[in-house]
């Protein structure tokens, strides 16, 4: 499936609170160094998990409140949420297999 991109609150609730799979959420924003790497990271994880999981990015520059109401207060934030609710956290780039890691104790 590739990388989610959350374009609206409602995408927000519906790709990833009601979404069947845990979802790994990358808030990034685009002036941010550390989100340009991670990138390329997320897009293998995204692959690597299709059909158990799910990749989505927002943009916190476009979707303040949201960032807010997750309290992000650092690019890159990734969250793993799981029947929608939050239950891993992970600030600042971290390589592929630490993604996985994460990923695969809530699996």
């Amino acid at each position: 499936m590739g990388v989610v991109t959350i374009g609206t609150q409602q995408d927000f609730e519906e790709k990833v609170l009601k979404s069947e799979q845990p979802v790994l959420v990358d808030f990034w924003a685009p002036w941010c160094g550390p989100c340009k790497m991670v990138g390329p990271e997320l897009d293998a994880v995204a692959e690597t998990y299709v059909g158990k999981a799910m990749v989505a990015k927002i943009n916190v520059d476009d979707h303040q409140q949201l960032a807010g109401k997750y309290n992000v207060m650092g690019v890159p934030t990734l969250l793993i949420i799981k029947n929608g609710h939050e239950v891993e956290r992970i600030v600042g780039y971290r390589p592929r297999k630490d993604i996985s890691a994460a990923l695969d104790a809530i699996l």
